[in-house]
């Protein structure tokens, strides 16, 4: 679970990192 939000932090700063969490959080991630 540290490793997807590791994840989610790092792609946040990017447009695309955005819509990766998004997604995941949709997923419930």
């Amino acid at each position: 679970m540290s490793e997807s939000k590791i994840i989610l932090v790092t792609g946040a700063s990017s447009g695309i990192g955005e819509a990766v969490a998004e997604r995941l959080a949709s997923e419930g991630h």
